[in-house]
């Protein structure tokens, strides 16, 4: 991991001018760094409580962009976005079995791993002539999407019901325990209810420019836009630490660290789509698709006395394939040799054939008589 270095000769940066952060830093990624320590858990981390009625007074933390779809179609896409201060990774307790065996004897205790200064979730509406058609859920690096009137999403006077996953915010139709990377689990409850529109920044994404405009500027009390932090393309908090730094662990065998690095904007995150998923879903690298098999195949078949079944059962099939691979090798080179040509050591010629038999014959009788 590259060390980093601040950025020296910046005006006072606000919602106003993030984006000049994308200019001149070509090759190198800029991350909105924290200045505290986040070990030691300053206030701004737990970010502000909202009342008893959901409504924040001291901060604004959600994005509402609208996307109208292309000319001709009457889909309108609404997106959500939720700013978190900190997102706090898995721990030991939210590992499956057996992979969880494998490395809670190395790790701390009460040690989270994927920890990140910043976090952005979301949820997107379709809308088809005004009504509601559909709605996606974000969650790490994947999602789930529903059908509007699906019975699994829960609404409060038709607005539906997200459930913020602790310590990680992703988003979930329903309370309860729910797997993700085929081996961590996020946990939801119904805790304290947020409603973001009750304090929230609203746009309109222009799909063919990118053009970000703002509605309702003049909620705006000093008039600002309030669209630059949209375009800035960087990282919402910290670069991933240094193996060296002291306060980054990693956790054994399958690398993953302590510290990873923030998230970035809402740009990002294809505002275009088709269909209710991004166009371009994270690509899972050959560990993670590894785990994905084995798990799914742990429950049924490499669990307890059903691994020295399935394992006989693998040796079994491997042996007969190996044995049905040379029986047909075997066959196929007899074919191809067919009948042998015997060679007496000398070619006879057609039209002598029947001369050599009858002399052959004549020479038979003679000796005979």
């Amino acid at each position: 991991m590259a060390q980093t270095k601040p950025i020296a000769g910046l005006p006072q940066l606000d919602l106003d001018n993030l984006a000049l952060l994308n200019e001149g830093f070509d090759g190198l990624t800029v991350a909105l760094t924290a200045n505290d320590d986040i070990t030691a858990l300053p206030a701004w981390i737990f970010g502000e409580t909202p009342d008893e009625l959901g409504r924040l007074h001291n901060s604004t933390s959600c994005v509402v962009i609208l996307v109208e779809s292309a000319e001709g179609s009457s889909d309108v896409d609404v997106f959500y976005f939720y700013f978190y201060s900190y997102n706090r990774g898995a721990n030991i307790t939210q590992v499956l079995p057996p992979i969880k065996s494998l490395i809670e004897d190395d790790i701390e205790d009460g040690m989270h791993f994927g920890d990140h200064v910043g976090d952005w979730e979301h949820n997107m509406v379709r809308f088809h002539e005004g009504q509601p058609t559909g709605i996606y859920y974000s969650q790490h690096s994947d999602g789930s999407a529903y059908d509007w009137n699906d019975i699994a999403i829960s609404k409060d006077n038709d607005r539906p019901l997200v459930y913020s996953a602790y310590g990680s915010h992703a988003s979930y139709v329903s309370p309860g325990g729910h797997v993700h990377d085929a081996v961590l689990r996020d946990y939801c409850n119904v805790g304290q209810l947020w409603d973001p529109l009750s304090s929230a920044y609203f746009y309109q994404f222009d799909r063919v420019t990118s053009q970000l405009t703002r509605m309702f500027p003049s909620e705006s009390s000093d008039g600002s836009n309030l669209t630059s932090f949209l375009y800035f393309s960087g990282l919402w908090g910290d670069l991933q630490y240094p193996d060296d730094d002291p306060r980054q662990r990693t956790v054994p065998y399958f690398g993953l660290k302590r510290f990873v690095s923030g998230p970035t904007g809402p740009t990002t995150k294809n505002l275009v789509r088709k269909g209710l998923f991004p166009y371009y879903r994270e690509k899972k690298s050959w560990l993670q698709w590894g785990i994905g098999i084995f798990m799914s195949l742990y429950p049924c078949c490499l669990r307890g006395w059903r691994a020295w079944l399935s394992g006989t059962i693998l040796i079994v099939t491997l042996i007969a394939s190996v044995l049905g691979i040379r029986y047909t090798v075997k066959r196929y080179r007899s074919r191809r040799e067919g009948y042998k040509k015997i060679d007496d050591g000398e070619d006879i010629p057609l039209n002598n054939m029947d001369y050599r038999q009858n002399s052959a014959g004549q020479d038979a009788e003679t000796e005979r008589g």
